[in-house]
């Protein structure tokens, strides 16, 4: 299949920017110093119990997996961003398209490298941090692949809205776009909390029309729900609903009808991306 050409020549051009080689080595520095910051946790306080280390490596865990989050949106948003728009600009496209090469597969083959390549980046990164703080301080988060799976997909819906948006924007116009719909989500998400917590349904709504309309903030919700024991939800729950507009805690995992919505809204997205290229004249 043609489009799984353009995925491999679109992963190796994502592979050989020297911005993967800084991220990456900017990801080890990171891993280190934040391995170094939970090997402390059990120096803070000699009488800590077992349980208040967990709880205190948890909440210190999801902070480092929220900034990762960032990093990886970020990532995604900047190399899905210019994906198409930059070889429309330099003609590349329109040489490859003079060959058997249809403009669905060509976006399909696009979408499909930028998802290896997050998966390249996320998953191992993922992985070697969370061995490292079960090694440093004992502590393993009770769902550590719907984490991998939530956190990944969470990069896979913006960087989706990317691709669609590089079909019509330039790279840095899409880029900002899909970073500053990022923020609104996340902030749709936090008012949405709110509106729960003083039950004031207008809030409430928005929080709920933001998760729908850009799934990012739900699938954030699901991986921090992935990361903490069950002792400390019992403990947040106890205290009332104000920590439903806590953005770092998730009592309960994002039910299986809205993970379904995900995966549609990537699907329609990638479909609304085609139909968008289809029509564009280069």
């Amino acid at each position: 299949m043609l489009a799984l050409t353009i995925a491999r020549l679109q992963l190796k051009e994502l592979l050989r920017r020297r911005l993967f080689l800084v991220l990456l080595l900017l990801t080890v520095v990171v891993i280190a110093l934040t391995t170094w910051g939970f090997s402390r946790i059990p120096t803070l306080d000699n009488d800590m119990t077992s349980t208040e280390i967990t709880a205190v490596a948890s909440q210190f865990l999801i902070l480092v997996m929220f900034m990762f989050s960032f990093v990886l949106a970020f990532s995604a948003v900047f190399a899905a961003s210019p994906a198409i728009s930059a070889e429309v600009e330099s003609g590349i496209t329109l040489a490859m398209l003079a060959r058997p090469i249809t403009r669905l597969e060509y976006v399909v083959g696009k979408w499909l490298g930028l998802v290896a390549t997050v998966l390249i980046y996320a998953v191992p990164a993922s992985v070697t941090q969370l061995l490292l703080v079960q090694w440093v301080v004992g502590y393993s988060p009770p769902h550590p692949f719907q984490f991998l799976a939530f956190v990944t997909g969470e990069a896979i819906v913006v960087l989706t809205l990317s691709l669609l948006l590089s079909t019509r924007f330039a790279g840095m116009v899409g880029g900002v776009t899909g970073l500053i719909l990022w923020g609104l989500a996340w902030m749709g998400g936090i008012v949405g909390g709110i509106g729960l917590t003083f039950e004031n349904a207008t809030l409430t709504h928005v929080g709920t029309a933001s998760k729908l309309l850009l799934p990012t903030d739900g699938l954030w919700r699901g991986a921090v729900w992935s990361l903490e024991p069950a002792s400390f939800i019992a403990v947040m729950r106890s205290s009332g609903r104000a920590a439903a507009a806590n953005p770092f805690f998730a009592a309960d995992p994002p039910p299986a009808a809205y993970v379904a919505w995900c995966v549609i809204w990537i699907i329609g997205m990638l479909a609304l991306a085609v139909w968008s290229f289809t029509r564009k004249e280069l």
